[in-house]
C-alpha cells in the first residue's frame, strides 16, 4: 500500500539515446528533490545494450532511493514507426524494472504533465524546468532537460494524487461536477 503523507516518486522520461529520471519526497505535503539526472545510451551502438543500460541504472536507482511509485510519461504518436516502436521497448523495460520491485506504475501524457506543472498543455521544456526549478528550490545547470522533464512527470504524478487518500476531500466525476460544487471557479 502506498504511502501518502511519506512517500517517494521516481519520474522518468523515457528515451532512447537520453533517459531522464527525477526523484521526489513528499513528507506531510511538502516536495523535496532527492535526485535528477539522466541516462546517456547513446555510446550503446546495440538497441538491446540501450535496453539493458536502462533496466540496471533503474535497478540502481530503486534500490539506492527505494521508491513508492514509478510515473512515466506516456508515449506519443510519430511517424516514425521505428523510433516510436524503439521508444516504446525503453518505456517498457523502465516498466520492467518497476514491476520487478512491486513499484506500481502511473503514466501520463505530456500534455497532462505540462498541464500539471504550468497550468499550459502547450509548455516549453524550458517553461517546465524553469516552473520545477522555483516550486522545488533548485537550479538544473545540466544541458539534458530530459532530467527535468522527468522531475515534472513525478510532480505531476503528486499533483495528480495530493492529498486523495489524507483527506476527506470529495472526489468528482469530471470538471462539471465540481463547478456544481465550486461555482466561484471558472471554466
Amino acid at each position: 500500500m502506498t504511502k501518502i503523507n511519506d512517500r517517494i516518486i521516481l519520474g522518468i522520461d523515457p528515451g532512447t539515446l537520453v533517459m531522464g529520471y527525477g526523484l521526489i519526497h513528499i513528507k506531510n505535503n511538502t516536495l523535496s528533490l532527492l535526485a535528477l539526472g539522466v541516462i546517456k545510451l547513446d555510446k550503446y551502438e546495440e538497441h538491446a545494450d540501450r535496453l539493458k543500460k536502462i533496466f540496471e541504472r533503474l535497478i540502481g536507482l530503486i534500490e539506492e532511493y527505494h521508491p513508492d511509485e514509478l510515473a512515466i510519461e506516456a508515449p506519443f504518436f510519430g511517424k516514425n514507426v521505428q523510433s516510436m516502436l524503439k521508444l516504446g521497448r525503453s518505456q517498457g523495460v523502465a516498466i520492467a524494472a518497476a514491476l520487478s520491485k512491486n513499484i506500481p506504475i502511473n503514466e501520463y501524457s505530456p500534455k497532462k504533465i505540462k498541464m500539471s506543472i504550468t497550468g499550459n498543455g502547450n509548455s516549453s521544456k524550458e517553461q517546465v524546468a524553469a516552473m520545477l526549478e522555483n516550486l522545488l528550490k533548485f537550479k538544473h545547470a545540466d544541458k539534458y532537460l530530459d532530467a527535468t522533464d522527468a522531475l515534472g512527470v513525478a510532480v505531476c504524478h503528486y499533483f495528480q494524487n495530493k492529498g486523495l487518500a489524507s483527506t476527506k476531500k470529495k472526489a468528482y466525476s469530471g470538471w462539471e461536477a465540481f463547478l456544481k460544487d465550486n461555482p466561484k471557479r471558472k471554466a
